[in-house]
């Protein structure tokens, strides 16, 4: 995400860690859930995804999601994915990564909705969530002077509605089943877990020289 100034520069935002993760830099937590986030039992069934399995969240240029807030937002920008959790059972991908799967087909993946009879296998939800720290940008006489909201994705989009996210599987063995099967909430007692210090210096290097704080 960027900041327009009124002056048309551009200032990348940080993200910030979210509450219960305080100490991360910055990041996304990404969930993993049989029922609703809220469950703590997580008792429902589902399978866990195949090697080679991928799928997208929405389309970068449909507007499908909440636009960019047109206020100042004293915590930040939450942006957040729910992907389909519905699976056809025998493609692994689709070519527009979004036909081999789908949502329920009543209610949603909270409320225990069906999933259709064309895509009858249950998926573990996984739901996204980035906290954009924003509050130093809430001074609206830095705002462009017509009044409209200043951030943009890096794809240049300026209105939020390109906000999507792409998911490629890629799980050791049946570890994700065996999570799944435990119905674990919080703790994860039959995988192998990391500490916040050791995350925060499990990270990858920059392949490419890019200057990519900008805009051109």
């Amino acid at each position: 995400m960027f900041f327009r100034a009124r002056n048309g520069t551009f200032k990348r935002v940080p993200q910030i860690a979210q509450n219960g993760m305080e100490g991360t830099n910055g990041g996304m937590v990404v969930y993993y859930m049989s029922d609703a986030l809220f469950d703590t039992a997580q008792k429902s069934k589902v399978t866990a995804f195949k090697p080679g399995f991928r799928m997208l969240s929405q389309a970068s240029r449909a507007p499908e999601y909440i636009s960019f807030p047109p206020t100042p937002c004293r915590g930040g920008i939450m942006a957040n994915h729910r992907f389909p959790t519905c699976w056809d059972g025998v493609n692994l991908d689709s070519p527009n990564h979004r036909d081999h799967v789908a949502y329920p087909e009543t209610g949603t993946f909270e409320s225990g909705g069906r999933c259709p009879a064309s895509h009858p296998v249950r998926l573990p939800q996984i739901l996204l969530e980035t906290v954009w720290d924003t509050r130093a940008f809430n001074n609206k006489e830095d705002w462009p002077a017509d009044g409209s909201q200043p951030f943009f994705w890096s794809s240049g989009d300026g209105s939020g509605f390109a906000n999507h996210a792409d998911y490629v599987f890629g799980w050791e063995g049946d570890s994700l089943q065996r999570a799944m099967d435990a119905h674990t909430y919080v703790s994860a007692p039959m995988l192998k877990t990391q500490t916040i210090a050791q995350q925060n210096k499990c990270t990858v290097r920059d392949f490419v020289r890019e200057d990519f704080s900008g805009c051109k």
